[in-house]
């Protein structure tokens, strides 16, 4: 089917406004986005699944307790996919709270996200491949709505579950996320492989993407084995640091993954959760972090879980001098309070708009080769060199300002318009 016009997403921005100033859903990239931030041709609609897991381990109860607890798990879901447009129907306009910083009331703010999904509207087709979305701690899935809704238009279902995680400044409860993480995510996974989506997706063709803790958690299902010497670990129960690194650590990994995209991960120094046990990750992986980020670092950080995924093959997208909250929307109206609520979404060197067209670009190219098996896609990861800032334009423009790089013989990153690649490395890594 054809896709929205130019008009009619100008259109949805009014309508999500709610009459005041114009809102831009989050998945419709801007005029200088790169080649694939694009929408794809499908429309996107979006449903809440809830499912419950009988007599799982509960890793914040045990924390608490200071020994193994078990007990039922409801996960709710937010699901996007390829799907028909319902004539006349407005697209659905996100709700969620965040929490809210300590000593304030109240606890919590709402806020809303417009967006280009309709709500349950009629799939597109079928056997779709899975994309596993995982927010960051204490977030919400609609935070990550400017990449979900944008791969749904272009043929994958994007499950995101709820970890409905302790306020984030509740600093004792957070290694309980250590294993709730990947815990959800397989469940996730295992419920699809059960049917719960009927033949909506296909489960020979799953890719994980994650978010700060939910970075953490794609690392893990993909492989990284925990390390009981970890500090972080060891805050959890003795006897659930030795079964899940041990016994039953296999109960945390999913095999035969297609790819992971981990944006802005927990997880490194000076958590060390794995310690060299990121060599099991053997999946295609790419790691997307800002050089400033100081909440999981960079370098020593993120820099040292990228070099520690020795048996995959690996990219990392680092944006020079951005921040921790490149993973998430741009800033909701409602978040504009404080600096702690709009810290959640804002980068205090970017754009985020910006930055979301740029990391969307990637990461389609990412997930279309190595998921789809679009081999040519993964063109637009082989850059000229791992600086953006050098490439230079060697007269394939045809005399136009706004001519975009086709790669090749030119020294410029493919798919980025004339002067507007700065800012960015690309580092390549082969598997050992």
């Amino acid at each position: 089917m054809k896709h929205l016009g130019v008009a009619e997403l100008a259109l949805i921005g009014a309508v999500c406004a709610g009459g005041g100033a114009m809102a831009q859903p989050p998945s419709v990239p801007g005029i200088d986005a790169p080649e694939l931030a694009a929408l794809g041709p499908d429309a996107a609609g979006t449903t809440m699944r809830i499912f419950d897991v009988h007599d799982r381990l509960d890793p914040l109860a045990s924390l608490v307790a200071g020994h193994e607890v078990h007990a039922d798990r409801v996960i709710r879901m937010r699901v996007w996919y390829p799907a028909h447009a319902k004539p006349g129907a407005t697209p659905v306009t996100y709700s969620a709270t965040l929490t809210n910083e300590k000593g304030t009331v109240p606890l919590t703010t709402a806020f809303t996200v417009p967006g280009i999904a309709y709500a349950d509207a009629v799939p597109a087709g079928e056997h779709f491949p899975l994309i596993v979305l995982s927010h960051g701690y204490n977030n919400d899935p609609v935070m990550l709505s400017w990449l979900a809704e944008n791969l749904a238009t272009k043929g994958y279902v994007v499950v995101a579950p709820e970890h409905r995680d302790p306020p984030i400044w509740d600093r004792a409860t957070i290694p309980a996320a250590l294993l709730t993480r990947p815990l959800d995510i397989v469940d996730c996974i295992n419920a699809v492989k059960a049917g719960w989506l009927g033949k909506l997706a296909d489960p020979s063709r799953i890719a994980l993407v994650g978010y700060s803790m939910g970075g953490y958690g794609v690392l893990t299902v993909a492989g990284a084995r925990l390390d009981p010497k970890s500090a972080a670990v060891m805050k959890n129960p003795a006897s659930l640091v030795a079964d899940y690194t041990g016994k039953l650590a296999s109960k945390l990994v999913v095999p035969g993954l297609r790819a992971v995209v981990a944006i802005s991960p927990a997880g490194g120094p000076p958590w060390n959760a794995w310690g060299t046990g990121l060599e099991g990750v053997t999946a295609p992986l790419l790691v997307i972090v800002g050089s400033h980020d100081r909440t999981v670092g960079y370098d020593p950080g993120v820099a040292q879980v990228f070099a520690g995924a020795t048996h995959a093959d690996r990219h990392m997208l680092v944006f020079v001098n951005a921040a921790h909250s490149i993973g998430t929307n741009p800033t909701p109206p409602e978040m504009l309070t404080s600096i702690w609520n709009q810290g959640w979404f804002a980068d205090p060197v970017w754009r985020k708009e910006r930055i979301n067209a740029i990391a969307t670009h990637f990461i389609t190219a990412f997930l279309d080769d190595h998921v789809k098996g679009e081999t040519a896609k993964g063109s637009y990861l082989d850059v000229p060199s791992p600086a953006s800032d050098p490439g230079g334009w060697t007269g394939e423009d045809g005399g136009h300002y706004a001519a975009m790089s086709k790669g090749g013989t030119n020294p410029t990153w493919k798919g980025f318009w004339r002067g507007q690649q700065d800012g960015l490395i690309l580092e390549h890594r082969k598997a050992q």
